[in-house]
């Protein structure tokens, strides 16, 4: 009994180790999950899977490379996890790594679609230029860092008030990120692809330059005529109504997200280039 009782200890501690290391593990894939950390994992898998294969063929120069490439691994992995690993403690100080959201996934995706959808059905209403990059798998708050952050919840009012003419905030990108609107006035790299029709301006480019870059979804509203138009991997797409931008977002921005029309649905405006 007394064998038998301490084996059963035994077997409940290792448990509750693994659980909590398996916890703690997902919880911090979640944290990087949509920042440039995923990319460089991604990365160093290669560099590891190139080190066995070198072991198993006896390439030693290729070793002796990737051998270097580990021993000053941990090193480059604190420069280039920075961010991400301030961020990390910084939630764990607020206590907010092991938090779960009130609301589902799918009800915070459609209430950021509804926003954006009914922001720049106003601002193209009446005219007002607007350019709105939101944040998907690759992380890019690189340029979030060159605007004015904001931190808000993100709301129509809020980002129509940004590039309503004549305020500190409207020239520039407003970067989102979920349901946050991180900053505004950003600055976004221009694309200098031959292809883009001359009669598109700054906006437009800019657009095309972060759909090159990264995975972003931009959006953007025509000073000059109203028309909202989406890039996309460096693709861009125009004169788009409110049906085919509410498909769009909720096609690129959720995955668990259905379209009924999804198959039958096409793109109205034209691809560039």
């Amino acid at each position: 009994m007394l064998d038998g009782g301490i084996d059963l200890l035994q077997v409940l501690r290792i448990g509750v180790d693994i659980a909590l290391v398996w916890y703690v593990l997902y919880k911090l894939i979640m944290l990087i999950k949509g920042t440039k950390a995923i990319q460089l994992l991604k990365g160093i898998a290669v560099v590891l899977a190139v080190w066995a294969f070198s072991i198993l063929f006896n390439l030693q120069t290729v070793q002796w490379l990737t051998n270097q490439a580990i021993s000053w691994g941990v090193i480059v992995i604190i420069i280039l996890f920075q961010p991400e690993l301030r961020r990390a403690l910084e939630q764990i100080g607020r206590g907010n790594i092991f938090s779960r959201s009130a609301r589902s996934e799918e009800e915070i995706i459609e209430s950021s679609i509804e926003a954006i959808i009914e922001s720049c059905k106003y601002m193209a209403k009446r005219r007002i230029g607007a350019l709105i990059s939101i944040e998907r798998e690759t992380g890019i708050g690189e340029y979030a860092e060159t605007g004015i952050p904001i931190g808000g919840n993100l709301t129509h009012q809020l980002l129509t008030n940004i590039f309503t003419p004549n305020t500190p905030l409207h020239d520039g990108a407003v970067i989102i990120k979920n349901e946050e609107i991180l900053a505004a006035a950003c600055y976004l790299p221009l694309s200098e692809s031959p292809f883009i029709s001359k009669e598109l301006g700054t906006r437009h480019r800019a657009a095309m330059g972060i759909s090159e870059v990264t995975d972003a979804l931009t959006i953007v509203v025509s000073e000059e005529t109203g028309n909202i138009s989406c890039a996309k991997n460096g693709e861009l797409h125009r004169e788009l109504d409110e049906g085919s931008l509410r498909t769009i977002l909720r096609e690129n921005l959720s995955t668990n997200l259905k379209t009924p029309d999804k198959k039958s649905w096409k793109w109205r405006g034209k691809k560039n280039g």
